[in-house]
């Protein structure tokens, strides 16, 4: 799998506390390695999200993407679950 990250997910990234940024860079390389790893707990999204799906960094935090095609993510958001579905 390979990823690229749109200019909103990687402002955001950048506004993240440093251990914060380290959670998801491991969880991005495990999204990478393995996209349905158990501890990604990654799902389809509906709503104003429909037909992008979503992963667990840590606790409340989510990143959101879009499969361009069958080896490529597209990063568009990342943030608290509050915060992105609201």
């Amino acid at each position: 799998m390979r990823a690229y990250y749109h200019k909103d997910f990687k402002k955001s990234y950048k506004k993240l506390p440093k251990k914060l940024q380290a959670q998801a860079d491991e969880k991005i390389l495990l999204f990478l390695e393995d996209p349905y790893n158990q501890l990604l707990n990654n799902h389809a999204l509906t709503g104003k999200y429909m037909g992008y799906r979503s992963i667990k960094i840590s606790g409340d935090w989510r990143a959101i993407y879009q499969l361009e095609i069958s080896d490529l993510a597209y990063f568009v958001k990342i943030g608290t679950h509050s915060n992105l579905y609201k």
